[in-house]
């Protein structure tokens, strides 16, 4: 759907493709949490639907779509297919912090060429974080490369590998090398790894680079390996809205059957349970709506007090998303603890928001040493 705004600029319902994709969609999922299968065929509906593209800007072949407008096509596609939609929400999350390099007047054309052109992106983020990890070893022209990242979301339907690697030969001291790899070159290989609690069919293998050549023409950035880097605060405020938008449709699907399945009730109980899901769900959401609201359409300043201040409200949200799902099945009682109810796979979908970076304890220790006046890192 697309309206007309008045500066004759073309205005598209984001939530509108995501519910209609997330509805093709939901009739396979409950098999697809049973076996483990990816649903490749969603990512080529995300293509055709324009939503890959959403974040690029229009003059480079993209939608246009706002930092808050995409963390909404992900919340609803959240509610109908959560493994699709925390997938999708890490190629998301990376072309968010290209949008915020071009906001910022840095130059990242090529990376929007790609996207335009349909690739997706596949991020090691989470396996790498501050160190990064792997092995590299300096040859003529580039690194020689091996590693194992995992877990890398929706790797077996990604094109595009976004990832560093460890160089501790570098003069000077080790240095993470960050670069872009297509995950068709020669010595990648994915690695069926994933066997998990919830989100089972969001195909977060493990991608192994065996002697993986990378040209120095592709090293986006090398930094020193174990110095807290201020790319990390673009990384945390533009993923972390989209990604909790995403388990914030999980929720929204929660809380949406725990009250048809009790509707009529009149247990004082029930009143009190569906009363306290209910403020959980509200606090989860109003958290989820400041941290878009904070990043001012991904213009938000590179700074270690904002990523702390995200990374808050990340955690809080997060025990809040939990507990949404939890009352949810306490309200309708034990039908919500059978594998019969959508409930139950909800609730084990839900813990996945815990694992995205940080986990609590380490953003408790990072925000106490930023609200202290020390690095993030000790």
């Amino acid at each position: 759907m697309t309206t007309t705004t008045a500066d004759s600029r073309t205005a598209v319902d984001w939530v509108a493709r995501a519910r209609s994709i997330g509805e093709s969609l939901r009739p396979e999922v409950a098999e697809r949490d049973r076996s483990g299968a990816i649903n490749a065929a969603a990512f080529e509906q995300l293509r055709a639907s324009g939503l890959v593209a959403a974040l690029v800007p229009v003059e480079f072949g993209g939608g246009g779509a706002t930092h808050a407008e995409l963390g909404a096509a992900l919340r609803e596609l959240g509610r109908h297919d959560a493994s699709t939609a925390v997938a999708f929400a890490m190629h998301s999350h990376l072309v968010a912090t290209q949008v915020w390099r071009h906001n910022s007047g840095q130059d990242a054309s090529a990376v929007f060429g790609k996207v335009a052109g349909g690739a997706i992106l596949v991020s090691t983020g989470a396996s790498d974080w501050v160190g990064s990890n792997g092995r590299a070893v300096r040859v003529d022209g580039g690194y020689r490369v091996h590693a194992r990242k995992a877990p890398a979301s929706g790797c077996e339907a990604g094109t595009v590998l976004v990832t560093s690697f460890r160089w501790d030969e570098a003069p000077g001291g080790a240095q993470a090398l960050h670069c872009a790899i297509p995950l068709s070159a020669p010595g990648v290989r994915i690695e069926k790894t994933w066997n998990t609690l919830g989100l089972r069919a969001s195909g977060s293998h493990t991608v192994v680079l065996d002697d993986v050549f990378v040209p120095d023409a592709a090293i986006s950035l090398a930094r020193p390996a174990d110095v807290w880097p201020p790319l990390l605060n673009v990384v945390i405020g533009a993923a972390l809205p989209l990604v909790l938008a995403a388990y914030l449709g999980v929720a929204d699907s929660a809380v949406e059957l725990a009250t048809t399945l009790t509707r009529g009730r009149t247990d004082a109980h029930v009143y009190q349970l569906a009363g306290e899901m209910i403020n959980a769900h509200t606090t989860a959401a109003d958290l989820i709506e400041a941290m878009f609201a904070g990043s001012r359409n991904l213009r938000f300043a590179n700074t270690d007090d904002y990523a702390a201040r995200t990374l808050s409200r990340k955690t809080v949200a997060t025990e809040k998303l939990v507990e949404t799902v939890r009352l949810a099945i306490e309200t309708v009682g034990g039908l919500g603890y059978s594998r019969t109810c959508a409930l139950e796979m909800h609730y084990r979908d839900i813990h996945g928001c815990q694992f995205h970076p940080l986990p609590r304890a380490k953003q408790t220790q990072f925000t106490g040493r930023v609200v202290l006046g020390q690095s993030p890192l000790g």
